[in-house]
Formats: structure tokens, sequence, C-alpha cells
């Protein structure tokens, strides 16, 4: 057996099917069909039951899952200790956000990508959050306030944000002063989040109502500008609309507490050099930022 036929198994049986693991794996059905066929011949035992809705592991196969996993994770991390200093190699699959991802996150990944041409990186970007170990991603990009979980993640820079509205809005409906004051006015927002502020040391939590919803920070920065009603959003967001006027900051005694940028990563005990990199690069971009934002975005 080699490594190659080790990593497909890990994949079907992670994914669930031998399509979406040769989508992960960036082959042909055919391919990853023939390295379980080669990898179950060389064990003698069947590790997959095929079925008309994918693959499902025999008992058999839920055995060996683990042992093959570590195994790639141990072969993978003796690469990398024996790879030319800085060389990265391989592939690197990354869910980053729709928001923000192909604005300031994409030039990091193609210089990364630059500089280190042996390595495959792919990435996919939605608001959505998604499951990394299901999803079979080596890590994530996430922006905001992480939610408790067992992944792994490293800051690699804060993100400020400020409630804003449309002057058109303000004189149609007046300015809140506290937060309070926001649950009379219309809100834009993602879903039935709750909004939180800065109140000197403290934090003030509120769930604001409205009729305008939508699951990207650009769609709602536009329905601001528009005078829709209140958006709640990240200064890189907002910048231009405020830079020229089309939108104000409201409530700017109490603003949102300080968010930040993340890349997440399943728990273990050896990350990837590859994910230490790309957290590396994130820093610096952030550090390089202009003294207008803060060093941040915003």
């Amino acid at each position: 057996m080699d490594i190659e036929e080790l990593q497909t198994f890990v994949e079907v049986a992670d994914a669930g099917g031998i399509s979406p693991a040769a989508l992960r794996l960036g082959v042909s059905k055919s391919i990853v069909s023939r390295r379980l066929a080669r990898l179950e011949s060389h064990l003698g035992v069947q590790l997959l039951s095929r079925t008309t809705r994918g693959a499902a592991l025999t008992e058999a196969g839920a055995m060996f899952r683990d042992h093959a996993a570590k195994a790639c994770a141990e072969i993978g991390l003796a690469r990398e200790m024996l790879s030319p200093a800085g060389e990265l190699q391989g592939r690197l699959r990354i869910a980053a956000p729709l928001t923000f991802g192909p604005t300031h996150f994409a030039p990091v990944l193609a210089e990364m990508a630059r500089r280190h041409p042996q390595l495959h990186i792919h990435t996919c970007y939605s608001d959505q959050v998604v499951d990394l170990i299901k999803d079979g991603y080596d890590c994530a990009i996430r922006v905001g306030w992480l939610p408790d979980s067992n992944m792994v993640a490293r800051k690699v820079g804060p993100i400020y944000g400020a409630t804003v509205a449309s002057p058109g809005y303000i004189e149609a409906h007046g300015a809140p002063d506290t937060p309070a004051e926001l649950l009379g006015h219309e809100a834009l927002m993602q879903g039935t989040e709750s909004w939180n502020f800065m109140d000197g040391d403290d934090i003030v939590t509120i769930r604001p109502q409205g009729r305008f919803k939508a699951d990207n920070g650009v769609a709602l920065a536009a329905a601001a500008a528009a005078g829709l009603g209140i958006a709640y959003l990240p200064n890189p967001l907002t910048h231009q609309y405020v830079s020229t006027g089309a939108l104000v900051p409201v409530m700017t005694r109490y603003p949102p507490p300080p968010a930040g940028a993340y890349v997440l990563r399943p728990p273990g005990q050896h990350p990837a050099r590859k994910i230490r990199v790309l957290a590396e690069l994130l820093i610096e971009y952030f550090e390089q930022l202009p003294p207008a934002t803060g060093g941040a975005l915003g």
C-alpha cells in the first residue's frame, strides 16, 4: 500500500462517498476507485460497502480508518521535516468567508502560492460555517466572534466595526443614541442575531428587529446606504460609504466590541506547517495595514 491509497481511503470514509472524496482530492472518481481497490486487495478485507447513496465503512473499515488517518498525519509531518527550509508541498484546502475573503484574504493566499510553487491551494468562499472535519478542510479563516468548539483557533488580527445609517434614514427616522433606542428602528440583519455594544467596560446585548435580511455583509452595507435601516457591520464593509458620506456612524458612544480574524484547524498534536505559514502571512498582512485603519480591518 502507499500513502495516496491511505489518504484516499480516509477521504472517502470522511466524505461518505467516492464522488465527494474525488472532489476534495481534485482527482477523478475512477482514480479514487482504483486506489481503494488496490488498498482492499493489499489488506485482503473490504473496507467500504458501496451503495447508490455513497459508501459506508464496514466493521473492518471503521477499525482501520483512525489508524490510516494517524499514519497519513505522521507521514505528512515527516515530509515537512525533511523538506528544504521554507518549502511547502501537497494540498491546503481552506474555507474562507465570502465577506472579506475575495477582497482581503485572497491576495494573501495568492502570495502564499507564489512563494511556494509546489503547494496546491484550494479555497472555498462562503459565509456559511462549514464542518472542517466532515467537509474535508485543513483549516478555515473566520471573522467575528468565535463560538465555543473543539477547534484550535489562532487569532491573526483584530477587526473593528460600527453602527451606521444613511443621512436619508436619519432625517426620516432619527438616530438612536443608546442601544435600547435601537429597538424602535429598522435593523438590517443576517438572521436573528444579537448585537453587542460596549458601555464603558460592560457589554450590552440587544436583539433588534428588521424586515430586510441578507446572509452577506456587503448586501447589508448596500441596503443601509439605500436608506432601509441601521446596519451593524465591520468597518471595511462600510469604509467607502462613510468616506463619501453615504453612511454615517451612529451611537458612537457605544461601539461594538472588537472582533477578530482567526485561522481555525481541527484539533491535533502537530499543526501542519502550511497552516502555520498561512497564519503567519495573515498576521503579517494585518500588521502592514495603514495606520488609518488602526492596524486592523477597520
